[in-house]
């Protein structure tokens, strides 16, 4: 099995409204826009949509509403990874009867798996779909590096078929484009990091900003992989104050705020994350009206 997800992968943002409930009008809203707008493929109910606050049923509800808005214009993706691989097996399972394309799992956090111990959780998980499986390396998050030799070791595995990798080490991740078996694909887990990890053999990137620059993002990834790496530079160069703008505070928390800014009505997070402060959202202001003025 090949990934054929697409270079350009958003993370969506869960939309919630006034009491904090998931807005499942806006959700598909928001992920018919996406697709218009650059995006490849939607990650739903990934962490940047909140998954560690949603319900099982509101992540199943998700999928099916995300599903239904996409009508195979694009890869829907379905966030079903946790700490419990029980529990990650189980949404898995209900995410490819609801007719998800695929599926993602994070590395379980907190409970700081070893490297053969997070082996057997993704390979349990993927024997238990005939979906194409994407890992998520995000040890920031997590607390736990998933090495290049475990990722290695789970490209074997037939149905998974890609990993996000947002550890930061341009080592670790030209290691897994090295050695990968053909097929298997790596996306940048950050959007700071994409150019240079197309650099070193990345396919695409799981991206945050798309949800507001997704044009944008689409055009440096196709300049690069049309020999114009120059216009790459130029692009990401331009877009790198969103990139950062967008983490001022922990993620999904800004990139909410700028889409409400925009005019997406996505609504708060939920607790334990909580609004930007006046001073951030000053700032994030401020990086929003730079990037109009930009042109890319």
């Amino acid at each position: 099995m090949e990934n054929n997800f697409g270079p350009l992968l958003t993370a969506m943002v869960t939309p919630l409204n006034d009491k904090l409930e998931v807005n499942y009008d806006q959700a598909a809203k928001l992920a018919t826009y996406l697709l218009e707008n650059g995006s490849d493929g939607i990650v739903v109910a990934g962490t940047t949509g909140e998954s560690p606050t949603l319900t099982f049923e509101e992540k199943c509800e998700l999928f099916k509403t995300v599903v239904a808005a996409v009508k195979g214009r694009g890869a829907v993706i379905a966030g079903t990874g946790s700490y419990s691989t029980k529990e990650s097996v189980k949404l898995t399972i209900e995410a490819e009867k609801i007719g998800v394309d695929g599926i993602m799992l994070v590395t379980p956090y907190y409970n700081k798996p070893p490297q053969q111990s997070l082996y057997l959780h993704f390979k349990e998980i993927a024997s238990a779909t005939s979906l194409p499986v994407m890992l998520y390396n995000v040890p920031g998050r997590t607390g736990t590096n998933m090495s290049a030799e475990t990722t290695l070791r789970l490209a074997e595995i037939d149905n998974i078929v890609a990993v996000k990798e947002a550890s930061g080490s341009i080592e670790q991740i030209t290691d897994i484009c090295r050695k990968a078996p053909p097929g298997f694909a790596l996306y940048s887990g950050a959007d700071p990091m994409t150019l240079p990890i197309l650099s070193v053999g990345g396919v695409g990137v799981v991206s945050v900003a798309s949800q507001i620059a997704g044009k944008e993002i689409k055009k440096m990834i196709n300049a690069y992989f049309n020999g114009d790496v120059q216009l790459a530079c130029r692009i990401h160069q331009q877009l790198f104050p969103l990139f950062k703008g967008i983490f001022i505070s922990s993620n999904p928390i800004p990139i909410k705020e700028a889409l409400n800014l925009k005019g997406f009505n996505v609504g708060n997070p939920r607790l334990p994350l909580s609004p930007l402060n006046a001073e951030q959202k000053e700032k994030l202001v401020r990086v929003l009206e730079e990037l109009d003025e930009v042109k890319l």
